[in-house]
């Protein structure tokens, strides 16, 4: 059976509303995405560090809760799991503060079974830092060996924007490494001062990577592929709650639309149809909204046992 395999940070997201504390849930870029596939009934796994305190606890039994293997999450002894500030703003978009007490960074695991057709999940800072690069460079070296499809968001905050130059060795190989690349519009303005996605796509992506997506907000969302395929996604208008998980939202409905739709190696390959792309497009977006309609950072139950059964039938 496929499964997917995520790697990233974890964080305790305490989440404010007009300056109030209004949540507090386990939270990260690639966790957020993976607990939700978790809710959706797809095979999955997380690697990655907490501290060894009541945090890092709650963080590893939320995993497990919602279905999604956490035996390669280590818990350091010493060290204090870290935590997030996000304070919703009248749009429901989040400004965050982070507090991370790790004497240093680590990463210690031993990588789980990754078969051909299996998903690989990166992204954020976890997936460039150069003090755990040999750790993430290795997983994702073992992943393509042994034809796996690798997935990397690239969510560059701006708090590392003095770094770009620094990590640009490491971002450009991710690029090469990975199947399919998501960014957003901050991303790329962030990390190139550059604010269209094919501006983004031709200069700084498709040399490495030849399938984009490009993600901006309430605004389409932007496909390039191989061929010079190209199309735009409008994005339905909803009321939000909270926007934090959004982006991690639609990576988690975008793998979730590749495994119930039978994107595979040879499909990644051989590159997908238009019809194809329709289809987990489609999945990403549902994801991503449905996350936003709750103060939470991933799909609610109730929406995560319908495309359970939606996929079971189908399948």
């Amino acid at each position: 059976m496929r499964k997917v395999i995520g790697i990233g940070e974890t964080v305790l997201d305490i989440i404010f509303k007009n300056e109030r504390p209004v949540s507090a849930v386990p939270g990260g870029s690639v966790y957020n995405g993976i607990i939700s596939l978790g809710r959706a009934g797809v095979p999955a796994a997380f690697i990655s560090e907490v501290g060894d305190d009541r945090i890092g606890r709650r963080t590893v039994d939320f995993l497990k809760e919602n279905g999604v293997d956490a035996s390669n999450v280590n818990m350091f002894k010493g060290s204090k799991s870290p935590v997030s500030l996000a304070f919703l703003n009248d749009n429901n978009d989040a400004e965050y503060i982070f507090y991370k007490d790790h004497p240093h960074d680590r990463l210690d695991y031993i990588c789980p079974e990754i078969n051909r057709d299996d998903i690989v999940m990166l992204g954020s800072y976890y997936a460039v830092n150069p003090v755990i690069r040999p750790q993430v460079a290795a997983l994702m070296n073992h992943a393509r060996s042994n034809g796996a499809i690798i997935y990397y968001d690239v969510n560059f905050r701006s708090s590392h924007a003095n770094e770009v130059m620094k990590l640009t060795p490491n971002i450009l190989e991710n690029f090469e490494y990975a199947d399919i690349v998501r960014g957003s519009h901050d991303d790329f303005k962030v990390m190139y001062k550059m604010d269209t996605s094919d501006k983004v796509y031709n200069s700084e992506i498709s040399f490495y990577c030849k399938k984009f997506i490009y993600t901006n907000g309430a605004q389409p969302v932007e496909l390039h592929a191989e061929g010079g395929f190209r199309k735009s996604y409008p994005v339905t208008a909803t009321s939000t709650v909270s926007t934090i998980g959004a982006g991690d939202n639609f990576n988690a409905g975008l793998v979730y639309g590749m495994m119930r739709y039978g994107v595979t190696r040879d499909v990644i390959d051989r590159g997908l149809s238009e019809e194809l792309w329709d289809k987990v497009i489609e999945c990403a977006q549902k994801f991503s909204a449905n996350c936003c309609k709750s103060i939470d950072n991933s799909i609610d139950k109730e929406f995560g046992e319908a495309m359970r059964k939606e996929a079971l039938q189908a399948g």
